[in-house]
This record gives C-alpha cells, structure tokens and sequence, in this order.
C-alpha cells in the first residue's frame, strides 16, 4: 500500500518524507486554507519536497473552468495530479486531461456506482470519503471492498485511494482490501509507529545495556 500524507503543511510533509514513508501527498482548499498562504506557491513547494503524486484541487465547478485551473495547475511540475470532484463536468474534465497524460484523483467519492463512473473517464485515483461515510452511520470500509472488488472484477487501472481516514482501523482494513493508497492526516501516520510493547521492550533494551557498562561508539 501507498501512503500519502493529507496536509499542505510543508514542515511536516519535509519531515514525515525523511523517513522515506511518503509516496505522495494529498491537498484540498480547506488545507490550502489553513496553511494561509498562496495556493501555487504551496503546490510547487510540496512538488519540490516529493517526487510522487501531489493532488491540487481546481476550484471551478464548470468544465471551462476546471480545464482552465488544471493547465495552470499542471504547469506547476510534472507530479501535479488535478484532484476534481465526482461530477459531470468533473468527469468530463478527467476524460480530456487523461487523455493528454494528466493524473488524475476524482474525489468526493460515496458510492460504488459513482466509482465504476470515474473508473471508466480513466480516473488515476478515486478517492472515497471513509470518515464522512462512517459520520452519517454507513460503512466506508464496506464501500472500499465494494470498489476493490468491481475494479478488479473489470480490470480498472485506476487506484483506490482510500481518504478520509480517522484511525488506524481504516488503514489496516483498507490494506486488507487491497486498496492502493491510503491518504493520511499526519498524526495517524505518526501514530503507526506507537505500540506499548515497543516502548516496553525498548525500555528493557536499553536497561539491560547500560547494566553492562558498554558502549559501541
């Protein structure tokens, strides 16, 4: 499974690809938003930072419009992907831009049959909402199995790109399911590292060592 991180923060996005985690990186308005400074600017930072797939939102809702924010957009660097939502003209707007070797993320996704839709416009990624699905008491991870099972039933080549996650239960069972990304919020990327009995172990590690007296360096 990819890992993409959502946030437009390029402190942590600098660090959290040091470790050699990221894959990529997410980024919608509301994050542009919080960052408080310009949207380019921010896109062509983060393009710098990671080598992979760095989604940038249009915020037109008319395919004129989309078309004319995405060449703006895709002019950026090579690993812009033009995120769009899951509309008509959304889908057209894929169509034209995948078929001049554009990536792709169709986003706002809550149902299979919208996701069979972006898969054959030629979406790169569909994005799912697991989170929102889950707020209004329906199953996003049940949504993610229904889209990994119609792409691979069909041999789609777009990715599932699992968002709005909130816990590490939606990345594990997301993986389980073969989906191809999870796109994460930093603190539930940081918090796949923490188990109490790593810290426990290390605890008695390093107490056992310094009982010996030794040191390597």
């Amino acid at each position: 499974m990819k890992f993409f991180v959502d946030t437009a923060d390029t402190a942590e996005i600098k660090s959290l690809s040091s470790s050699g985690l990221l894959d990529g990186v997410t980024t919608n308005p509301s994050l542009i938003a919080k960052s408080g400074r310009k949207f380019v600017e921010v896109i062509d930072e983060i393009c710098d930072i990671v080598p992979g797939p760095v989604s940038a939102e249009v915020a037109a809702t008319d395919y004129d419009g989309m078309m004319r924010e995405a060449h703006v957009l895709r002019a950026i660097a090579k690993n812009v992907a033009i995120k769009v939502p899951l509309t008509p003209d959304g889908l057209r707007a894929c169509r034209t831009l995948r078929a001049t070797g554009t990536m792709v993320n169709v986003t706002l996704c809550f149902s299979a049959s919208q996701a069979l839709l972006a898969a054959k416009a030629g979406a790169s990624f569909i994005s799912p909402f697991v989170g929102r699905l889950d707020d209004i008491g329906e199953s996003g991870i049940g949504l993610i199995a229904d889209i990994c099972q119609i792409y691979k039933a069909y041999g789609f080549a777009t990715e599932v790109l699992v968002a709005s996650i909130r816990n590490l239960g939606h990345v594990e069972e997301s993986a389980k399911l073969g989906a191809h990304v999870a796109t994460l919020p930093p603190a539930v990327l940081r918090s796949m590292f923490n188990h109490p009995l790593t810290d426990k172990g290390l605890a008695a590690f390093l107490a056992d060592w310094a009982a010996t007296g030794q040191t390597i360096a």
